[in-house]
């Protein structure tokens, strides 16, 4: 491009000094070769990226059930709140659970009693044995009793545990912490009779999922920049991208929330050739919620060298996308290029179809034509005729 910085700003002011004049009148003079502002591919080291769609599922989703069977008294929350791990959402009848336990402890203190008495004969057998007062048979017989005792002991502990865990049912908490959904049941019906009645749902949703599957090759890739950080052979900035995830909705733009892959499953599907993958999420503002289908962005690897231009510059046709590129002599010739990924900042991958050394038009394609001259300028020399323009007085050009 710099075989036109000596004359772009001349050139293209005289052109447009002269424009009503070549207009007006010589029929030997030409119309002038409008300007446009030009500018040469940016070459540098990108990050490629994989695009997914996917969809959202909460870290944790649990149907909370009614695991005794009674009267529903009473419903504790507020749906669609947020609840505790371990809060109490629904209350059961305990009428008869209460009752069941006191009979249990009733027991228990019974079969110690017993267990202590026969001890206590037991004690009185031996030292009666010593007198030769009682027989063995009478020994073995008191053994048998404590022993007996002691089994009863147990059992009775056992059936107060169960009537403790029964009376703990009636009192149906979050086991959980997350967003509640709405009571399945209301207060009044007979649930847990014959089945574990459903009474409503929890879902864990800061932080969330999102699950997806990714082709093989895309997936390989992603370990190889893996690979690449922990080795250190990646240019540092790009380091903190590896291992990401941007994830957007359809009603979004882009992609706004972002994350970190935490799995790649262990097998390739072999009727599709994927993998699935999950990321997980921050979603304090709960923007997303279980079900959701999502877009996803997933950074792969380095791509040194890489060829790019200024999105605005590409055109679309029927033969596909193209840009104008400027050639010898200032003529304009329409370039068909294959393009990668758009990258943050404006500028598009270039695959093929133009070199790092060549001019391409940014501004000015409509005044642009293949096979015709125009007058390229630099960003800085179209500012500058603009400036003159604008402080020019009335009536001038």
């Amino acid at each position: 491009m710099t075989r036109f910085a000596r004359r772009a700003i001349p050139l293209a002011v005289s052109s447009l000094a002269t424009f009503g004049a070549a207009c007006g009148g010589a029929e030997e003079a030409g119309p002038p070769a409008p300007p446009v502002t030009v500018a040469t591919p940016e070459v540098r080291d990108v990050l490629t990226y994989g695009e997914f769609t996917g969809t959202t599922r909460a870290v944790a989703s649990v149907v909370v059930r009614a695991r005794v069977p009674g009267v529903l008294e009473e419903v504790r929350f507020t749906p669609g709140a947020d609840v505790r791990e371990g809060e109490i959402l629904f209350v059961i009848e305990q009428t008869q659970y209460d009752a069941a336990r006191d009979q249990a402890r009733a027991a228990v203190r019974s079969a110690e009693a017993d267990l202590a008495l026969a001890e206590s004969n037991l004690e009185r057998v031996r030292i009666a044995i010593e007198t030769e007062a009682v027989s063995e048979q009478d020994l073995d017989k008191a053994e048998a009793e404590r022993e007996a005792a002691e089994a009863a002991v147990l059992a009775a502990r056992a059936r107060l545990t169960d009537a403790e865990r029964n009376y703990s049912y009636t009192l149906v908490r979050s086991p959980v912490a997350g967003q509640v959904g709405r009571n399945l049941v209301d207060v009044g019906n007979l649930v847990g009779q014959g089945e574990a009645t459903s009474l409503t749902t929890v879902n864990t949703l800061d932080p969330i999922y999102v699950y997806f599957n990714a082709p093989e090759s895309a997936v390989l890739a992603f370990l190889a920049g893996r690979r690449e950080v922990e080795e250190g052979t990646v240019d540092p900035a790009m380091m903190e991208e590896i291992g990401k995830l941007f994830v957007g909705t359809a009603e979004e733009s882009g992609f706004p929330h972002e994350g970190r892959i935490d799995f790649i499953g262990n097998t390739v599907d072999p009727a599709t050739g994927t993998i699935e993958l999950r990321g997980v999420l921050p979603n304090g503002e709960r923007s997303l919620f279980p079900g959701l289908f999502v877009r996803i962005r997933v950074p792969g690897r380095m791509r040194p060298g890489a060829v790019l231009v200024e999105e605005a510059a590409v055109g679309t046709d029927l033969g596909g996308k193209y840009v104008m590129v400027v050639g010898e002599g200032g003529i304009v010739e329409q370039r068909s290029v294959e393009l990668g990924q758009l990258q943050g900042d404006g500028t598009i991958v270039v695959d093929s179809g133009l070199e790092p050394g060549e001019t391409y038009i940014v501004n000015g394609l409509l005044r642009a034509r293949p096979g015709l001259p125009v007058t390229p300028l630099t960003r800085e020399q179209a500012a500058e005729i603009e400036r003159r323009q604008a402080g020019a007085p009335d009536g001038e050009s």
